[in-house]
């Protein structure tokens, strides 16, 4: 038994973290040896499966990392920007592998992600979804072929718990277009479209959000020229498969070097 890989869950409470929690449990590969979440919650200092409504499983729930990530080989964490570049340093010191599906990062707190890098495998995804990294692959080549004659647009939605926007996948999916394009998503985005715009730009990548009731993720990359479009579209109807994604990047991981990896590199589809 102490020779599976030890996991800690980040943001235990969540829907995201207890879906985590309860993924680890059923799988055979690996042990769930601590749950974190933020200081003050009510389930800090309380088994995880009393906490979570179920029977004790010896596992605690810290505010603090460091005793858990002593016994951890990989720590998975869909938590928020500030609290994954913070638990960065405390994985890299554990010589843990960080899996994170913590969306709505900017660049400057990714790059916080680097020095930690250098100590520990990384693997951050906006999605860890097997069939939305194909739509990745797909977007990119599909990008590649077609001009500027057809207009891109990127719509997602989410369920209306979610605080960001885009949404990590979709933005995901405009850094594809852009890549197959050849051009920097930055200077080609258009978002938060309301009154009068004017007429879109030619070659713009514009993003178009949806929040409302439970809805786990939907993805939709439109290709519209003058008299076709091209519509490539995921739809996720439960978020296990997200977990599913994790705790393949946890298992991955655990023979890489230091470095930054993502979700093509798991499913051995860099190229």
């Amino acid at each position: 038994m102490s020779d599976l890989p030890g996991i800690v869950i980040a943001g235990a409470s969540g829907r995201m973290g207890q879906m985590l929690i309860e993924s680890v449990l059923k799988d055979d590969r690996m042990r769930l040896v601590g749950a974190l979440d933020r200081p003050g919650h009510d389930w800090i200092g309380r088994d995880v499966g009393e906490a979570m409504g179920g029977q004790p499983l010896g596992v605690m729930v810290y505010d603090d990392p460091l005793e858990p990530m002593a016994k951890a080989q990989a720590v998975i964490d869909f938590t928020a920007p500030e609290a994954t570049i913070a638990l960065s340093k405390i994985a890299a010191q554990a010589r843990a592998a960080h899996i994170i599906g913590t969306t709505g990062m900017s660049d400057d707190q990714i790059a916080e992600l680097e020095p930690a890098a250098r100590h520990s495998p990384i693997v951050r995804a906006g999605n860890m979804s097997l069939g939305v990294n194909l739509l990745v692959q797909l977007t990119k080549q599909v990008a590649a072929a077609l001009d500027e004659d057809f207009d891109i647009e990127v719509i997602e939605g989410h369920h209306h718990h979610k605080v960001d926007a885009p949404s990590g996948t979709a933005l995901m999916l405009g850094e594809a277009a852009a890549e197959g394009r050849g051009v920097d998503l930055a200077k080609v985005r258009d978002a938060a479209r309301d009154g009068i715009t004017g007429a879109r730009n030619r070659g713009d990548i514009g993003f178009s959000v949806i929040r409302g009731g439970d809805i786990v993720g939907e993805h939709e990359v439109l290709f519209a020229g003058a008299g076709e479009r091209i519509v490539l579209k995921h739809m996720a109807t439960d978020r296990a498969l997200f977990a599913k994604g994790a705790l393949r990047a946890a298992l991955w991981a655990q023979d890489k070097a230091p470095g930054q990896y993502d979700m093509l590199d798991v499913l051995g589809m860099r190229g």
